[in-house]
């Protein structure tokens, strides 16, 4: 991605960049601007953009659905859909598309059986880690 961004001015991204980075189609974010959901502004090269803060408010809107649950402390949840499963006589791999996030989790085979995770089925991963490195993207 590449968000074009002046000097002392806050970033805009693409319509395909902005969609890409929510999860969404091109058309879901096209819809949520006829909506009054998001402003779309167009560029020198009359394409249409969205401002960085603005994407960035709305993709925190979005996560903040609290899913089902009775309560942790973990804060960095993701609704997803398993993509793939995995099971030996122990261990099993589960994989997991949550929007532009492919995620990859080793349990139990005996808590996959449990929770019942197939291709197919919604689930929400938590992730807990003391450590995140954030990089920014070439430009």
């Amino acid at each position: 991605m590449n968000a074009r961004v002046k000097p002392g001015r806050t970033p805009h991204f693409r319509i395909s960049e902005a969609a890409a980075l929510l999860g969404v189609s091109d058309d879901t974010l096209r819809r949520w601007a006829d909506q009054g959901r998001l402003e779309l502004h167009k560029d020198a090269g009359g394409r249409f953009t969205v401002e960085g803060r603005r994407l960035a408010e709305l993709a925190q809107q979005l996560a903040d659905a609290p899913p089902a649950t009775a309560g942790t402390s973990a804060r960095n949840r993701m609704r997803g859909i398993v993509t793939k499963v995995t099971r030996d006589g122990v261990m099993a791999q589960v994989e997991m598309q949550a929007g532009p996030f492919r995620l990859v989790s080793l349990m139990s085979r005996e808590a996959a059986d449990e929770l019942r995770l197939e291709a197919g089925v919604a689930a929400i991963a938590t992730v807990k880690s003391t450590q995140v490195i954030v990089e920014l993207p070439q430009a």
